[in-house]
């Protein structure tokens, strides 16, 4: 299911995104630029509600939860409409 792939590849981009900054700088180059571009709208939905513990933020483990969680659902009811109407 292309959606299921595109919502793997998206977690995989905020994984990369989180583990940069650990690398100072990293979010000043025209990489990070691109990935702040991508990551931070959906990102910023999350370190809205969630506030960091200490200096943690868990904000991207969460929103990585969910999206592995909508990728369950879409797969679900993926699996129901087969079934329902081709019999699969």
């Amino acid at each position: 299911m292309i959606l299921s792939k595109l919502i793997q590849v998206y977690s995989t981009i905020i994984i990369i995104y989180i583990l940069m900054s650990w690398m100072p700088g990293a979010y000043q180059s025209k990489f990070g630029q691109l990935l702040t571009r991508i990551c931070e709208p959906y990102l910023g939905f999350f370190r809205r509600i969630i506030p960091p513990i200490g200096m943690i933020s868990i904000s991207g483990i969460v929103a990585i939860l969910v999206l592995n969680l909508a990728q369950r659902g879409l797969f679900s009811l993926y699996q129901i409409v087969l079934r329902l109407f081709f019999g699969f």
